[in-house]
C-alpha cells in the first residue's frame, strides 16, 4: 500500500491533518465554538470553488476565503449574539458562492465531489509540503501564544480580569481555525471538516482533565481515525471521509458511555 506514492501522498497529509486537528480541537470546544466550524467549513467549498473558477488550486482559494472570513467573523462577532448573526449571514453568502463558482468554472463533477468529501488521490507531494508549511506555522503560533490562548479559552472571565488582549487572541485563533480547516479539508473534504476538529477533542475531555492530557488525546484520537480511514478506504475503495467519520463517532459515543459507567 505505501509503495504507490499517492498513499504515501495521503498518509503524510493525513499526519499532519490528524495533528493540527487534534491541537485545534482542544480549543474550538473549550471556547464553543463547534459551529464555527460548520461555517468555515462551508466558507471552505466557497474559496475552494473560487480557486476551481480562477484556475488556482484549491488549497489556496480555501486559504484566501476562510482567513478573510475569520477576520470578519472576529472583527463583528464582539457580542454573541451578533457573531451568531454574522456567522449566518456569511455562511449563505459563501453556500450561495460556492455553487456560483462551480457552475461558472469549466470542471466535472468527480472533481466537485473530491472538493466537497476529500480525495486520497488527488493529494501531490507538492500539496503536501504546502500543507506542511501551513501545519508548521501554526503549531509555532499556537506554542507561542500557548500560555494565554488557554487561559482565554478556559477561563475568559478571568482573562478579561486580569486585562488579557482577548479581542486580539480571538482574532488570531479564528486565523489559526481558518489555516486548520483549509488543511484538513485536503483528506475530509469541505463539508466534513468540522469532524476532525469537534469530535476528537470532544471525546477527549472525557478521558483527561488537564488541557496538556486533552491535546494529547484529542491527537491520538485524530491519528488513529485518519490513518485507519486511509487504510480501510485504500482495500474498499469507498470514500475515506466515510470511515474517519465512523471512526470519530465510535470514539465519542465511547467516551460519553464510559463517562456514565464511571459515575
Amino acid at each position: 500500500m505505501l509503495s504507490y506514492p499517492f498513499m504515501q501522498n495521503a498518509y503524510m497529509a493525513g499526519t499532519l491533518i490528524a495533528i493540527i486537528s487534534g491541537i485545534m480541537g482542544v480549543f474550538v470546544i473549550a471556547r464553543n465554538m463547534s459551529f464555527l466550524t460548520h461555517t468555515l467549513s462551508e466558507i471552505g467549498f466557497a474559496g475552494a470553488a473560487f480557486g476551481i473558477f480562477m484556475g488556482w488550486q484549491p488549497l489556496n482559494g480555501m486559504l484566501l476565503f476562510t482567513t478573510i472570513s475569520s477576520i470578519g467573523v472576529g472583527e463583528l462577532g464582539a457580542k454573541s449574539s451578533r457573531r451568531e448573526n454574522s456567522i449566518t449571514a456569511i455562511s449563505a453568502l459563501a453556500i450561495g458562492l460556492g455553487i456560483l463558482f462551480l457552475s461558472l468554472a469549466d470542471s466535472n463533477a468527480s472533481y466537485a465531489t473530491g472538493i466537497l468529501f476529500g480525495s486520497v488521490i488527488g493529494i501531490s507531494r507538492a500539496n503536501v509540503v504546502q500543507m506542511m508549511i501551513l501545519s508548521v506555522s501554526v503549531l509555532v503560533v499556537v506554542m507561542v501564544i500557548y500560555r494565554y490562548l488557554k487561559f482565554d479559552s478556559f477561563d475568559p472571565v478571568g482573562a478579561q480580569v486580569k486585562g488579557l488582549w482577548t479581542r486580539t487572541l480571538s482574532v488570531v485563533f479564528l486565523v489559526l481555525l481558518a489555516f486548520s480547516v483549509s488543511v484538513a479539508a485536503q483528506i475530509v473534504g469541505s463539508l466534513l471538516i468540522f469532524i476532525l476538529l469537534t469530535l476528537p477533542a470532544a471525546a477527549a475531555k472525557y478521558f483527561a482533565h488537564t488541557v496538556g492530557k486533552m491535546i494529547n488525546v484529542a491527537v491520538a484520537f485524530s491519528l488513529v481515525g485518519v490513518w485507519l480511514g486511509l487504510y480501510l478506504s485504500y482495500i474498499t475503495n469507498w470514500p475515506v471521509s466515510f470511515f474517519i467519520a465512523v471512526i470519530e463517532v465510535i470514539f465519542y459515543f465511547s467516551a460519553l458511555v464510559y463517562q456514565r459507567v464511571r459515575a
